[in-house]
């Protein structure tokens, strides 16, 4: 099978499902008699979509593709430069350009290894001399691992610092902490962890609370690779994780440059002192591949660990190794050499005018930058993208087409160090994009044979992706729309519609900046599509909880005796009404003759309700977060976050103060609830 054929055609499907989105689902259809009032009602063009599809071009879909994937290229590389002067190039093409197109520059504090001091694991003897050092490089596989740029193994802001200690232990999630501290001392201990669950930062932050000075991560084939560990079962030969395979990633929680939280990173912006840094951990870390782990876990002594994986071996807890390993009576050694810098990145904009409501924004973006490559995570996405602004950017100097609200397309810098370029944009442009920004649509297309759309994004967005993968047939097989492929492999059971396909939201993904800073949109959602074949998706990652969570979840009544949640009760069920009455409002408006203004006027109540549910003040002590749903939380409680964590807190310490802001989440949630019904019984009235 030739794998860019099968690309062209998924990507191809990408296409017509973002085309649908961007060009015809943000509207509301009417044939109406007035010339004015068909353009104010323009909504979905079929004709349009067929003949947009006719001008796409697989082959330059995998050009796009072969042409960003050439090269590693991490944020502000020469490599990423490039891509950079790519995108400028296709964008302002006077054949097939945008509008207009900007290059906007933002000055980020980045964190890279030292290419000369590779960051290792290490065993060391008592002589000095060294038994066992973690790999600085994947094993080259193919000739696509050779290539001399490829960032080593690291992650990025982890603090420096060489830590050596004999004692060692295994897999300190925070619940698994709470129980080994009562029998091992934890004080002084390197700990391995592996990837799953709560974030990697979170991880070592959780760690050193208990003592910890050092965290090795590694990712388990248990969680990655259906329970394989064999070589021979692994890339090349499929595509699971070969054993010296080592995930790269940003190791901070919050989003956008750490130096200017609030204000975009330019040469004028105040910058705070890094050691006013919030949400980075204070230890070094540093992440290894699966088969340096298992040299170092099926070694450790001590009683058998709560959770075992598919090393092969007996997961045990320490500390120390074994008497009969060659590591005993050895020291583990944790070497990071990390350097912090301040270098310019680059966001590439691109703005096509709306021919109705210029000053309405539908938002198209993807990240740029990658660990390595990046074929798939970002490339796959802005190799559509690019094709999409090729076709429509043809179009506008044709003089054929112009959309109903403005497009702005963003190729966004430095995403995987933590929603840097995106955030930054955000922030620059924060009141405009706050006040007239209708939907941010972020397409991550992963290409595989056999493939499923997979949505995240906010409620609102669930009937717009629906209805756009309802007129897209899956590549390859003309009976078999999207939406029911979908459907078919990821769906959940929904009161009023049956079986639907299964949306979820992802609070970490690009569009993260977008509804968490600004509370800009109602239909902020993310598409790509997945393998249907592999266990290893959100069916399974969503699992991944900690044991001791499950069993603190059944005393989450108890908040009951302290705390009277009905109040919170009948707002949700005010909000429940009013929606359900708004959706008999808009059912009405489709088979009615009404006003454009009147139309104009719901719309605008819509975009309006996420903005219902940010609060300001609700997570004083994390940098951006302010949507008291999609926030994230540490707490496996699933309601309110602020209001999980503040309970869990509550629980363990059983302080007044605590109780206290138990009430205070309390009242932050009541309060976002009767707001967003106020708005919402508002359209319905107009």
């Amino acid at each position: 099978m030739n794998w860019w054929k099968v690309a062209g055609g998924i990507l191809g499907g990408g296409v017509i499902l973002a085309i649908g989105l961007l060009i015809g689902h943000f509207g509301i259809s009417k044939d109406t008699k007035p010339q004015w009032v068909k353009e104010l009602y323009t909504d979905l063009d079929e004709e349009f979509i067929k003949e947009f599809m006719k001008e796409v071009d697989n082959k330059r879909i995998e050009e796009n593709l072969r042409a960003l994937s050439e090269k590693p290229h991490v944020a502000t590389s020469q490599a990423d430069e490039d891509l950079v002067q790519l995108i400028l190039s296709r964008w302002r093409d006077p054949q097939i350009g945008l509008d207009e197109v900007k290059e906007e520059r933002y000055d980020v504090f980045l964190s890279f290894p030292d290419s000369k001091n590779p960051n290792n694991v290490a065993v060391v003897r008592s002589d000095g001399s060294t038994s066992f050092t973690s790999q600085y490089m994947e094993s080259p596989l193919t000739d696509d691992q050779k290539h001399p740029d490829i960032l080593q193994p690291f992650l990025a802001y982890a603090p420096n610092g060489t830590v050596t200690i004999e004692k060692k232990g295994s897999n300190p999630e925070l619940a698994l902490l709470v129980n080994l501290a009562k029998t091992i001392d934890l004080n002084g201990t390197i700990a391995i962890v592996r990837y799953g669950g709560i974030g990697r930062v979170n991880k070592a932050i959780n760690a050193e609370k208990f003592g910890v000075i050092g965290v090795i991560i590694y990712t388990d084939p248990k969680n990655i690779n259906d329970g394989k560990s064999d070589p021979h079962d692994s890339y090349p030969n499929s595509w699971y994780l070969p054993p010296s395979g080592v995930e790269r990633g940003s190791f901070k929680e919050n989003f956008g440059d750490q130096l200017t939280p609030y204000y975009p990173a330019k040469d004028f912006t105040y910058r705070i002192p890094e050691s006013q840094i919030k949400g980075i951990s204070n230890i070094p870390a540093q992440p290894i591949g699966y088969e340096d782990a298992k040299q170092l876990i099926c070694n450790l002594s001590g009683s058998e660990a709560p959770w075992q994986g598919s090393l092969g071996c007996t997961y045990n807890t320490g500390p120390g190794f074994v008497q009969t390993s060659l590591f005993s009576n050895s020291d583990v050694q944790i070497n990071v050499y990390n350097k912090r810098t301040i270098k310019s990145s680059a966001n590439v904009m691109g703005f096509i005018r709306g021919a109705v409501e210029p000053d309405r924004y539908i938002m198209y973006g993807n990240h740029r930058d990658s660990w390595v490559h990046g074929a798939i995570d970002p490339s796959s996405g802005t190799a559509v993208m690019l094709e999409i602004t090729r076709v429509l950017g043809r179009k506008l100097k044709e003089g054929k087409w112009r959309p109903r609200r403005s497009i702005i397309f963003g190729s966004w810098g430095a995403e995987e160090f933590g929603l840097i370029g995106s955030t930054e944009f955000a922030e620059e442009y924060y009141s405009k994009l706050r006040d007239r920004t209708a939907a941010y649509i972020n397409v991550d297309i992963a290409v595989f044979a056999n493939a499923s759309l997979r949505a995240q994004g906010t409620p609102p967005a669930q009937s717009v992706i629906f209805a756009a993968s309802k007129q897209v047939k899956i590549p390859g097989d003309s009976s078999l729309t999207v939406y029911e492929n979908w459907k078919n492999h990821f769906n959940r059971d929904s009161p009023h519609y049956g079986l639907i396909p299964q949306m979820h939201f992802n609070e970490g993904s690009v569009y993260g900046s977008v509804i968490h800073y600004t509370g800009s949109t109602s239909n902020t959602l993310e598409v790509k599509f997945t393998n249907v074949f592999t266990k290893c998706d959100y069916k399974k990652t969503s699992a991944r909880i900690y044991p001791a969570y499950h069993t603190a979840f059944d005393t989450f009544d108890y908040a009951s005796k302290y705390i009277d949640p009905e109040p919170l009760k009948t707002a949700i069920n005010r909000y429940k009404t009013a929606s359900e009455t708004l959706e008999e409002t808009i059912q009405n408006l489709k088979e009615t003759d009404e006003t454009p203004l009147r139309i104009r006027m719901v719309n605008d109540q819509l975009m309006l309700l996420e903005r219902a549910f940010t609060n300001s003040m609700a997570f004083p002590n994390r940098l951006y977060f302010s949507h008291v749903l999609w926030a994230t939380r540490s707490s496996s409680f699933a309601t309110f976050p602020g209001l999980a964590d503040a309970y869990q807190q509550a629980t363990e310490t059983d302080t007044t103060e605590d109780w206290h802001m138990v009430h205070h989440q309390l009242t932050i949630a009541i309060q976002a609830v009767e707001s967003a019904a106020s708005t919402l019984e508002l359209a319905t009235k107009l």
